[in-house]
């Protein structure tokens, strides 16, 4: 892997520059030279089908292989030149819990601290305050192997914010949670972000994505087929649309004949524009309801959700407006 960082001055907020990152395993190409930027104390999303290569670019960026080609910066520091300052800089919490079920919650804590060559009492000072943040004090003379799934994804977690790092790596964190511990990962991954964290996360739940990341990037075939905020991805599929309701037959006839580019719904009495899902977009149908006098009974905006987008981006199938959609009811 080069040791050239991402032009002379990468940008002074990126917590993760990554240049065209390259690996292959034999004749398989698994990341072909993608390219990222991830700003400081911000939540990225990295989103893609079974064997994209998520837990590939992971496990280079948090030091565990090297790449075939390509650069990153991790926290100011050259991946390639300076591991050891950038496994200080991180923490990783990977798909399968590093728990060790055979020792109390305390003694896993306390092993990373000793991992981290913390001072003893420094050490256990350090531990009491996170198992108090992460509800596990009651739990914490107990046998981890005891503990609920979700439990041991936050002592997994806790685990990792033993040695204070400044950047995550959450592969799958919420994998085979229930969804009451899933809600209640997130909020955990909210309150590292709001203490200046920068999170990066791998995940198989597209409502996870949309929920957390500042931004989502969709690896397929080796490479980012987009990248940007979940508005922004959502706005690449078509299928978004307006629809208009009416209850009175002369209004709907007279804003069928007017607005342009309608599907018609003659026995429903309504009207589907297409649309962005922008709010200029929205606003101009107002402005003209307003300015017309004609009465819409319901207005409605479906705009395509992050499985939309998913599945477009991955298979080269775009959706309909058939397809699954968000309501929002005026």
């Amino acid at each position: 892997m080069s040791t050239a960082s991402r032009g002379d001055d990468p940008r002074p907020s990126a917590a993760i520059s990554v240049t065209g990152l390259r690996k292959s395993y034999g004749d398989k190409t698994v990341l072909d030279g993608i390219d990222l930027d991830i700003p400081a104390g911000s939540v990225f999303a990295l989103l893609g089908p079974n064997g994209a290569g998520k837990t590939t670019a992971v496990k280079i960026l948090s030091t565990l292989i090297t790449a075939d080609g390509g650069s990153a910066r991790i926290a100011g520091h050259d991946l390639a030149a300076e591991p050891q300052a950038v496994r200080a800089a991180i923490g990783v919490t990977g798909q399968f819990s590093a728990v060790d079920g055979l020792i109390t919650g305390e003694e896993n804590m306390l092993l990373m601290a000793d991992l981290h060559r913390l001072p003893r009492q420094e050490g256990r000072r350090v531990v009491a305050e996170l198992l108090e943040r992460f509800d596990l004090t009651e739990a914490a003379k107990k046998p981890a192997q005891s503990y609920s799934g979700g439990m041991k994804r936050r002592l997994d977690i806790a685990m990792t914010l033993v040695g204070a790092p400044r950047i995550i790596f959450l592969d799958e964190p919420t994998t085979g949670l229930d969804p009451r511990s899933r809600h209640n990962m997130w909020q955990i991954i909210r309150e590292l972000v709001s203490g200046g964290v920068t999170v990066f996360l791998t995940t198989q739940y597209l409502e996870e994505a949309d929920e957390l990341a500042h931004r989502i990037a969709v690896l397929n075939d080796g490479r980012i087929a987009a990248e940007g905020t979940a508005d922004e991805l959502k706005r690449l599929i078509p299928g978004g649309h307006i629809r208009l309701r009416f209850t009175d037959p002369a209004a709907y006839q007279e804003a069928a004949s007017v607005l342009r580019e309608t599907t018609r719904d003659d026995e429903a009495l309504a009207l589907q524009i297409p649309s962005d899902g922008s709010q200029r977009e929205l606003r101009s149908v107002l402005d003209w309801l307003d300015s017309t006098g004609v009465e819409a009974d319901e207005l409605t905006v479906h705009t395509p959700d992050l499985d939309d987008v998913f599945f477009a981006l991955t298979s080269g199938t775009v959706p309909g407006p058939a397809g699954k959609s968000k309501e929002n009811a005026r």
